[in-house]
Order: C-alpha cells, then structure tokens, then sequence
C-alpha cells in the first residue's frame, strides 16, 4: 500500500482557531445540496433528543419519537428498536449514495463497512471460530466475498486496501497473539486509506481535514485509556492528524489536571479539559466520547457556509447517522434503567 500523500505543512494544528476551512462550491451539486438542506430541517430537534433522555422509562422515551421516522410499534422491544434503526441506517446511506457524484468519495464510505467486517473475521479465524455469516451488506464487499476470502484462504480476491490491512492485523497479532492488535493494525491502516482517498478526491480540504480530525480524536480518546489502564503506549496512536505525537505521548505522563494546559494551543482543549476531568472523578469515558461527538458535528455544520458542493452531502449522512447513534444509545439506555445523569453526560 502507498505511504499516505498527505502533506502537513499545508495545515498545521496552529492555524485555525476551533475548525479548519471546509473548502469551496462545487456548483454540480446544486440539486444535492438543496436536497440535504431540505432534509435537515426535518431532523430530531434537540429537544426531542433532551425529552427522550429525561423520561422516566423506555416506553415513555420511545413515545417520544411518535410522528416521526423512528415511531416504534405499540409495546415495541429491543428487537423491533434495532431494526427500524437500521433500516433508517440504510436508507440515507443509500440516499448518500445515489447523490454522491463522486463514485471514489462514496466507495470510500462504504469501506467503513468492510473494515468492521475485516475486524470480526479476523477475531474469528485467528481465534480458530466459525468465520460466519453475520456481516454488514452496505460495505463495497459483499459479505459472501468476504467470507469466501477466508474460508478458501484466497484473499487476493478482496480489494487492495482491505488485503493490506489483512496482512497488518495478521502480523501483528501473531507478534505476541494480542487480539486486540488486531483491532490496532486495522484502525492505522484504515486511517492511511482513509487519508489517501481523500486527498485525491477534495484537494486536502474538507475530506482530508474530517479524517485528520478524526484521527486527532481517536489519538485523544487512546491518550486517556491508555493513561488511565497504564498500558504500553508504542504504536497506539493512529499517524496523520493535527496534533503531533510527541505532545499524546507526554499527555499520558502528565497529571490528569493538567493535561488541558498542555493541549491549551489546539482546538481540542475542552475536549481533553472535560474529558480528563470526568475520567479522573469518575473513571468513565462517557464526556470525552460525548465531546469528541460534538467537536466533529461542530465542524461538519461548518459546511452551512458551502452554497453548493459534495461537503453538505457528507455533512448530512454524518449528522443522519449521528442522530440514529443517538436514538439508539438513549433507547437502549433506558431499557437498561440506566441513570438519567450518565445519559445526559454522554449525550448532552
């Protein structure tokens, strides 16, 4: 696989202040982007989401969606929940799709798929387990291919992004039969394709700056479990983002207090200030994964400023599936009688 053709000089962490530049119009998306922007003003408002996370019940926070794409039937379980999220899952991914005009950008989002499924075939053969028959259908590899690949042994007949980080999993498993390096070697080399693609598809700007951030915020999320478990940090952080290694290395050294100064030049301040925070009173994760949720919403809303162009495109499916993980995750809180407090952090 090439080395990722990204150039850092031409973005550093200190030249923006909360959210590097979206990039510019591209009027063949005239149509697509007054599409998107029509269909935002139908999403879950704010409210809804607050109303959901303060009921007292399930059934209370279910009704909460009534009138809307997610409106459960009567006396509706964990069973029903799930599947109308994924059918709403499939739906704007297809409608993501037939509006995308770039083919590359849209393949691009459909390997999300096809890592994840990487993942789970390989925690299985490795673990010598049945490879199985239960993977995504909306990746670019069909789950029949994908499990083919690994029955017969012949990987040569999936794409060469995802034999590349076959090959990086597969030794870096067996370099100490670690499982979760797997998960490892599948998150750099995903990354890395992520980052190429892009860079070819916008230029290096609105693409390539959403996988550079999002880099930044696995870097940050690893930096304080890595910290908080005292685990081994070589090779932990993801390559390509913002903030320079040397400075999450030191994070994991510092004292949970201070950690915020140390990152007080970049845009992630308040993501690590609240995040250590919470992890240091709590020992939970919940603020810094609610905070990185919101740090990149904030800068997918950016492309408001975009009269036309593929980024509103993006920004919608990004803010769609957002929306749907967070239907999900206070639904299935609630049917685990789980605090509202822990909800609200997480969501609020």
């Amino acid at each position: 696989m090439p080395e990722m053709r990204v150039d850092k000089t031409e973005l550093g962490i200190h030249e923006f202040f909360n959210y590097p530049p979206v990039g510019e119009d591209d009027y063949r998306y005239m149509f697509q982007t007054a599409q998107v922007r029509s269909m935002e003003t139908q999403m879950l408002a704010r409210t809804a989401l607050m109303d959901m996370a303060n009921a007292p019940d399930f059934a209370s926070a279910a009704s909460a969606l009534s009138g809307s794409e997610y409106t459960l039937p009567q006396g509706a379980g964990g069973f029903e929940l799930e599947t109308v999220l994924l059918q709403r899952r499939a739906a704007v991914r297809g409608l993501f799709d037939d509006l995308m005009l770039d083919e590359q950008v849209a393949a691009l989002f459909r390997s999300r798929d096809d890592y994840a499924n990487l993942r789970l075939v390989l925690r299985r053969v490795l673990t010598d387990k049945p490879v199985g028959a239960d993977y995504s259908p909306e990746g670019n590899v069909p789950p029949e291919l994908l499990r083919q690949a690994f029955e017969e042994q012949n990987q040569a007949i999936l794409p060469e992004y995802l034999q590349w980080a076959a090959d990086q999993a597969v030794l870096a498993f067996y370099a100490n039969k670690d499982i979760r390096q797997i998960d490892h070697a599948i998150d750099h080399a995903q990354a890395a394709h992520q980052l190429d693609v892009a860079q070819v598809a916008d230029g290096s700007v609105f693409l390539t700056s959403l996988f550079r951030i999002r880099i930044d915020l696995t870097n940050l999320r690893t930096m304080l479990r890595v910290k908080f478990v005292q685990a081994d940090p070589r090779g932990v952080f993801l390559e390509g983002g913002f903030v320079e290694a040397d400075r999450l290395r030191q994070g994991i050294e510092q004292p949970y207090e201070t950690l915020g100064s140390l990152f007080f030049a970049t845009p992630y301040h308040h993501i690590v200030d609240a995040g250590a925070a919470y992890v240091a009173a709590h020992g939970s994760f919940l603020k810094v994964e609610q905070q990185c949720d919101d740090y990149v919403m904030g800068y997918v809303h950016q492309t408001v400023q975009i009269t036309a162009g593929p980024q509103p495109v993006v920004a919608f499916l990004l803010a769609k599936e957002h929306e749907i993980r967070t239907v999900r995750l206070i639904l299935t809180a609630k049917r685990n009688n789980l605090d509202t407090k822990l909800i609200l952090d997480r969501v609020a």
